[in-house]
């Protein structure tokens, strides 16, 4: 049996409505070459949550103990046998043709990224409700990320030789790991931007994405800073940085192309 070409890799704690939904959306995609390496963060047993899904080739990390979301993407590592690795947050979603777009604009490229739609959902026992939605698109300016990053990771496609040749992702700088492994992938291998909003990134005002706890975040931003000598960056609220002249002036256009509808859960509440 050959590998698969995708190695999708889902750090999850305690978010089974949205991890429900991500996988229906995997189920989705118009391209199904592709494994998915779960790894539970010492939350609430998932095992039923992933038996709802048999059409996906899924294995379930369960890790003994609490090492946050930085650690738990690190602990799937070992276990890919794709070409490519995707990766992708319990929270957030991938449209049906996210993964066959990407690969088809993949060619010479070692890193490739999309645009997103932050989504604001209320939550039920069975699947999330959207209630608002934002474009966010802004074009790719190596110096300008040094600045104010605009990767978002999920959906986002490497080579996963990547990680035999930088190392696995930085767990020191935590919420920044993602900053930190973009500046890291970008200063040496092909990176591209694909303007089209594929992927739904969750920010919900009753959620606990950690893009909001600002006051928490300042001494990995210092780590972060020091390691890239990005000078000082400031830790305003996510929203008020998005209205910054200097990340206006990076708006983008992009191809939106979410319906609206969210994905089928097999989740019953």
């Amino acid at each position: 049996m050959s590998e698969p070409k995708v190695t999708i890799i889902i750090p999850t704690y305690n978010r089974p409505v949205s991890l429900a939904e991500l996988l229906g959306a995997l189920c989705q995609q118009t391209f199904q070459d592709f494994e998915v390496i779960i790894v539970n963060d010492a939350g609430q047993d998932i095992s039923r949550i992933v038996e709802l899904y048999p059409d996906l080739s899924c294995r379930l990390i369960n890790l003994k103990e609490n090492g946050h979301h930085v650690r738990a993407r690190n602990m799937a590592l070992p276990y890919v046998k794709g070409e490519w690795i995707m990766l992708v947050d319990d929270d957030d979603l991938i449209l049906p043709t996210h993964m066959e777009t990407m690969l088809s604009e993949s060619e010479g490229y070692d890193f490739i990224y999309s645009d997103v739609e932050i989504v604001n959902y209320r939550e039920t026992e069975s699947g999330r409700v959207p209630l608002s939605r934002k474009l966010f698109a802004y074009d790719f300016n190596l110096e300008a990320m040094r600045k104010f990053s605009t990767y978002v990771p999920s959906g986002s496609m490497y080579r996963s030789v990547i990680h035999k040749e930088i190392g696995p992702f930085d767990e020191n700088v935590r919420n920044y790991w993602d900053w930190d492994f973009f500046l890291r992938v970008a200063g040496t291998y092909r990176v591209k931007r694909l303007p089209v909003a594929s992927v739904l990134y969750e920010f919900s005002d009753a959620g606990n994405n950690q893009s909001k706890n600002t006051g928490k975040m300042r001494p990995y931003l210092d780590l972060l800073a020091e390691k890239h000598n990005l000078g000082h960056l400031p830790t305003k609220n996510f929203f008020l940085l998005l209205e910054e002249p200097g990340v206006k002036e990076r708006e983008s256009k992009s191809k939106r192309i979410w319906n609206g509808e969210m994905p089928p859960s097999r989740l019953k509440g």
